[in-house]
């Protein structure tokens, strides 16, 4: 079933520049929305100009907090971020940075779900325990972002299929599923494997 979401519109676009603790650095238009389905404050943030590609590289990135502000080992997606950042400065693409700590539970559930963890289960379960959704993220307002930009031909930057999937349902054409780098540590490599063995991650792991 394919179904297109209420159009949202630009609300500001500022030029902004980052930098990482590593040093590097680069600039993206960053851009809010009007209109929204879930009202949330995500971020567009623009490196170049996607629109001159057919198929621009686009990463949805969600909201985490332990992970892209302090460094968690617990997770992969400081990393990820700073990988996705990197490659879309140097090829010209978009961030959409979403509002969804934690699989869209929220940051205070996040930490009760890590205190599960800490007891034997893992992501999936905790979140269940917690009588939450196993992944609660909705990808509308997401697509909604890409279509107020123009874009509506991608090649996605994710290891997640469901990513795919719901970008498609809403009218999205994803013509190329590109991988992210795999971030394995001692401490975040059981949740990187209940991710392919749970939800279908294409993530190459080791063992």
């Amino acid at each position: 079933m394919t179904s297109s979401p209420t159009r949202a519109s630009v609300r500001t676009s500022v030029r902004v520049p980052l930098r990482f603790g590593d040093g590097f650095s680069t600039a993206a238009e960053t851009i809010t929305f009007h209109g929204l389905a879930d009202q949330a404050e995500h971020l567009a943030l623009v490196f170049g100009e996607p629109t001159a590609n057919p198929a621009p590289l686009v990463r949805m990135h969600s909201e985490c907090l332990t992970g892209d502000v302090f460094g968690s080992a617990r997770c992969d997606c400081g990393p990820q971020l700073r990988e996705a950042v990197e490659r879309l400065s140097n090829e010209g693409g978009v961030l959409l940075y979403l509002r969804q700590e934690g699989r869209g539970i929220g940051l205070y559930n996040k930490l009760d779900a890590y205190a599960l963890q800490d007891h034997g289960l893992d992501t999936y379960e905790a979140n269940s325990a917690l009588g939450l959704p196993e992944d609660g993220r909705d990808y509308t307002a997401a697509a909604q972002m890409l279509t107020a930009l123009g874009i509506g031909t991608i090649s996605l930057l994710s290891n997640n299929p469901d990513k795919g999937a719901q970008l498609s349902a809403h009218g999205i054409t994803v013509r190329h599923h590109v991988p992210t780098g795999v971030f394995a540590t001692p401490t975040n490599v059981g949740y990187l494997r209940a991710k392919v063995e749970r939800t279908g991650h294409t993530i190459a792991l080791a063992g």
